[in-house]
């Protein structure tokens, strides 16, 4: 309720009057009253105007730190920070524990020429060929079942792989993948790389490959910011070899827009060089050391 008193009289009247036109009057002296400002208000107004302006001015660095720090710890970055650490079978050295090279090098056998001798004395040659091979002459195919490939290199190639895989904190699964009809799969989400069982009966060559092309997905997700990102493209050359392009014409890629179709282009564009992925896991992914060492 305002406070009143009269100008003329220094005090607050016991009564006020009220005159015509609504306006009030001291009672002991009839001049117009006047509204009293109470004690200190002109400081409280001062001091709130005062914190009202700093507000204010602080409010566009306030909102710059704020969307900085939402932008750092988003959803996926807290999970990739706070989840725990794969369990021991999930990590991918593990599949070195469980002798994948062994079976993969049974695999391989399959893929060795096969010589039927026939009833007039001729011999003919059976052997499998991969979508790009070349075809070999019966010299060639006498060499390689007299000295089968050993695949060294594709295997010191998938151990560095796994290696990398590891030190980045992915989980690696054997067991089909979500994706119909696809060989393998990269689930960002949830930090979960899954090969399907039946890469493996396919040999060491095909395997390396196969997790060569996934470790350059992968790598698209660090290169958007954080390992369980969506996956961004790394601007490689994505010219390929036609064998591998047909694969882009699968029932499986049929819906993919042109992002994910150009992330595709890239892995695929890739796959076959091997030490690629493991080149772009280490340029793009926060590689922990001390991940490897304990799983080791």
């Amino acid at each position: 309720m305002p406070v009143y008193q009269c100008p003329s009289c220094r005090r607050q009247p016991v009564a006020l009057q009220r005159r015509p036109r609504r306006r009030l009057t001291c009672q002991r002296c009839g001049g117009p009253m006047a509204e009293q400002v109470p004690r200190g208000r002109g400081y409280q107004l001062a001091f709130f105007a005062a914190f009202t302006a700093l507000l204010l001015a602080a409010l566009p660095d306030a909102f710059h730190k704020a969307f900085t720090l939402a932008a750092n710890l988003s959803l996926p970055v807290l999970l990739e920070r706070f989840s725990p650490e794969p369990p021991p079978e999930e990590r991918p050295l593990a599949l070195l524990d469980q002798n994948i090279l062994a079976i993969l090098s049974q695999a391989d056998r399959d893929w060795l020429p096969q010589a039927e001798e026939l009833v007039d004395g001729g011999v003919r040659f059976s052997y499998k060929r991969r979508p790009g091979d070349p075809e070999m002459s019966v010299a060639e195919l006498r060499a390689l079942m007299a000295s089968p490939p050993t695949y060294e290199s594709e295997q010191q190639a998938i151990r560095r792989l796994l290696t990398s895989l590891q030190a980045a904190g992915v989980r690696l699964s054997i067991e089909a993948p979500r994706k119909q009809g696809a060989a393998a799969e990269w689930d960002h989400i949830r930090g979960t790389l899954r090969i399907d069982p039946s890469v493996l009966r396919k040999g060491t060559v095909d395997f390396a490959r196969v997790l060569n092309h996934e470790s350059v997905h992968v790598a698209q997700s660090c290169a958007a910011g954080h390992l369980r990102a969506q996956p961004q493209k790394l601007g490689l050359d994505r010219r390929m070899a036609p064998e591998l392009a047909a694969h882009l014409q699968e029932p499986l890629y049929q819906d993919s827009n042109s992002e994910e179709r150009v992330l595709e282009e890239e892995a695929y564009a890739s796959q076959n060089r091997l030490g690629s992925g493991e080149d772009l896991l280490k340029e793009f992914c926060r590689l922990k050391t001390e991940r490897t060492v304990a799983a080791g």
